[in-house]
């Protein structure tokens, strides 16, 4: 089954969320300067040729058109023409009200559904925690007799390396509880959350042992939430960090047509109970001031926002009118997606983005996207080319 709208290959294995994109880019792109991605898959924009006779008004493609072309191409059309067009504009919006409708009882589908992971993704945090240790049985995997031999090769050196080790290291190494630096493992794995990643950052996401998402309570708005789960530490108190991410499924009224399924629209943190002096998200800054009068100069401490993976607990707050800044808007859209990216692939695909095999699988994606754009480009340059030898044949 297939969902009844474009999909994107950000969502490309989970097709219930096609759009979870903000409305800030939407508006940015009303003004006009409308990104590729609105034009993409060869879609042919249909105008009157001018050039026809008044009995022959014949009908050609144009690529890359804007709005204001879709009005051109109206005025072009016979009234008769273009009151049938209107009737199957009224048309798309009742289907872009179903299709939300559509959406929303997906979300009621993925909150039935995860009550039926939630025990496996425990004991997923119970392995990974060393709380349980899994039988053999459950230990069995497709690949362990091709690590076999490797393993045998591997005990062999160290074997011969213990032997030599022996009177420098008496005592055995002992094994590690669970898998240690699990989540951070992943997140120094992914570029998308390793550029939120600092160096003081490493030491506190050590104790980070689940991360999970809890979806809204029937007959509440759509929404999400990712609890980060930490184990006692000596950072901050909190032992849940929380982010909820709120959206929507319907059509807006001035433009039913950019519907393409539900968008997170806001989000919200959580406040963080840190530690005397272990907070990362500031820094202590130190500065001379000099008095004007007496001349002397003391010196004054003050606390400054630093970088830090914790600052995506305190995220840009929406004014009422919606009204944001350039960079408060890329900021906020930047967020929404790497929500949605610790719900759709995070979350579900942990050991493979542990492992580096969730990565291999992105990654070969992003070869067909940069294949498919370097395929447009080598059509545009063979375009050309048939341009410039039909100016060389006329000459």
């Amino acid at each position: 089954m297939s969902p009844p709208g474009p999909s994107t290959n950000r969502n490309r294995a989970l097709w219930r969320v096609p759009v979870a994109a903000s409305r800030y880019k939407k508006r940015r792109e009303k003004g006009g300067q409308h990104d590729s991605a609105d034009f993409k898959g060869g879609s042919c924009h249909v105008v009157m040729d001018a050039n026809k006779g008044k009995g022959d008004q014949g009908i050609q493609s144009s690529e890359g058109q804007g709005p204001d072309s879709f009005h051109n191409m109206e005025s072009l059309l016979p009234k008769a023409v273009k009151r049938r067009v209107h009737a199957l504009k009224r048309l798309q919006v009742q289907c872009a009200n179903i299709e939300a409708k559509f959406y929303e009882e997906v979300h009621e589908l993925e909150r039935k559904y995860a009550v039926l992971y939630q025990p496996l993704y425990d004991k997923r945090r119970d392995v990974i925690t060393g709380t349980v240790e899994p039988t053999d049985e459950e230990c069995e995997w497709q690949s362990d007799r091709e690590e076999e031999e490797e393993d045998d090769l591997a005990e062999q050196l160290k074997k011969k390396a213990a032997v030599e080790d022996k009177k420098e290291d008496p005592t055995p190494e002992e094994d590690p509880k669970g898998i240690p630096e699990f989540w951070l493992t992943i997140f120094k794995g992914v570029d998308m959350l390793s550029n939120m990643l600092e160096e003081h950052d490493e030491p506190i996401l050590k104790h980070l042992k689940d991360i999970q998402v809890k979806y809204s309570e029937p007959g509440q708005p759509m929404s999400f939430t990712l609890e980060f789960h930490f184990e006692s530490n000596p950072f901050f108190n909190s032992t849940v960090l929380t982010k909820v991410y709120r959206m929507k499924s319907e059509p807006e009224s001035s433009e039913p047509f950019s519907f393409e399924g539900p968008e997170i629209i806001d989000c919200e943190g959580c406040p963080i109970d840190w530690q005397k002096g272990k907070d990362v998200t500031v820094k202590t800054i130190k500065k001379k001031q000099k008095h004007k009068g007496r001349g002397t100069v003391r010196t004054v401490t003050k606390q400054v926002p630093n970088d830090s993976f914790f600052n995506f607990f305190n995220p840009i707050k929406v004014a009422p009118d919606g009204e944001l800044d350039e960079d408060s808007e890329l900021t906020l859209a930047t967020d929404f997606e790497i929500g949605h990216f610790f719900r759709e692939r995070i979350v579900p695909r942990a050991v493979l983005y542990f492992t580096g095999e969730g990565l291999e699988d992105d990654d070969s994606f992003d070869d067909e996207e940069e294949m498919e754009e370097g395929d447009e480009e080598e059509q545009d340059d063979e375009d050309d080319d048939e341009d410039e030898g039909e100016v060389d044949t006329k000459a």
